[in-house]
């Protein structure tokens, strides 16, 4: 895995301003997603055990799609957010590498005398997201066909290839291929597209509107807080799972009354974790910030989760009297607002 990061930075070094860049649009990049890793769950038992841990139904999960879940506390709180597949002979968990150790772990002490072997594959494993209509040509060269809908995907010998959700009206989507076919395609995809740092594709998640649990977060949110029912990550018809009896409560006792809204801040000191406060409150927090990326020189853009009253009672700061929040319409529909 050295070696493989060792080309990461070499190659990012000697074509990310590239003269061939010239002729690529703004929306057009690639990056490598080194903050994520992938977990493998094998064995006959494999579905059934994760059907049992996860928000998201497992079973009846096709070849040719990919889904979102989380991963809950008993009490209800998301100790982790992923996307899962089926691969040829395993089901792939992809989620933050800060995460995965301990998700692994505690996946691990649920096993039991389940058929199941739980293997991190992360080193021998790598993702790639593509963002524009650039990339499109760019994939064609390994996937024939593209997949369209969101969460579709396709697999062949160059790897797994999903449709995410799009970000700023462009088409994005995240391979997974073995580190030694990456090695062997990074230097021809970097050719034709902007390499640029896996920030700049969780910049692109913030757009589209897709939380993401990290450390700072863990055990801060119900699901729907960050409106994981509304982007695909939570099913209610299916069976238990730690936390199902407090997430069903949720949904269907009374109106939510925090979510997750996109927001932009005009200071670069801003981290998962930090609590806003409103003007119309300034003794307790009305939410948290989900997600942070650096937008421009001296902005950031979150996802904050945040008390729907206090949002529309007033104006909302990052701390007690810091900078103000400036939110934004989210890029999709609630339910409670549908």
């Amino acid at each position: 895995m050295t070696d493989w990061l060792q080309q990461i930075a070499l190659q990012r070094a000697g074509s990310q301003y590239g003269s061939h860049q010239t002729a690529v649009s703004p929306g057009d990049f690639f990056a490598v997603l080194d903050h994520l890793g992938h977990i493998a769950f094998s064995g006959d038992d494999a579905a059934s055990f994760l059907h049992n841990q996860l928000t998201n139904d497992v079973e009846h999960l096709a070849t040719n799609q990919a889904r979102l879940a989380g991963y809950c506390s008993p009490k209800g709180r998301m100790l982790a957010s992923l996307y899962f597949w089926r691969a040829e002979n395993a089901i792939v968990m992809q989620l933050p590498r800060e995460l995965l150790q301990s998700v692994q772990k505690r996946l691990q002490m649920y096993v039991l005398r389940a058929k199941v072997k739980i293997t991190d594959s992360s080193d021998d494993t790598v993702a790639f997201g593509f963002a524009g209509n650039g990339a499109t040509t760019v994939l064609q060269r390994w996937f024939e066909v593209l997949p369209v809908a969101c969460f579709d995907k396709v697999d062949n010998a160059a790897g797994t290839l999903i449709r995410s959700s799009d970000a700023n009206n462009q088409p994005r989507w995240v391979w997974v291929t073995s580190t030694t076919f990456a090695s062997g395609v990074l230097s021809q995809i970097a050719d034709q597209l902007k390499f640029v740092d896996a920030a700049h594709w969780r910049l692109s998640e913030i757009h589209a509107g897709l939380p993401h649990i990290t450390l700072a977060t863990q055990e801060k949110f119900v699901p729907q807080m960050i409106n994981f029912e509304a982007i695909g990550g939570v099913n209610f018809k299916k069976g238990c799972y730690p936390g199902q009896e407090i997430v069903a409560r949720s949904q269907y006792l009374g109106s939510v009354k925090r979510r997750m809204l996109p927001a932009s801040i005009a200071t670069v000191s801003v981290a998962a974790g930090m609590e806003v406060f409103s003007d119309a409150d300034s003794t307790q927090p009305c939410g948290i910030i989900v997600n942070a990326e650096l937008s421009t020189d001296a902005r950031m853009d979150c996802l904050v989760e945040v008390k729907l009253a206090a949002h529309e009672s007033g104006a909302i700061h990052l701390g007690v009297d810091g900078p103000l929040l400036h939110f934004s319409p989210l890029p999709y529909l609630l339910p409670d607002a549908a």
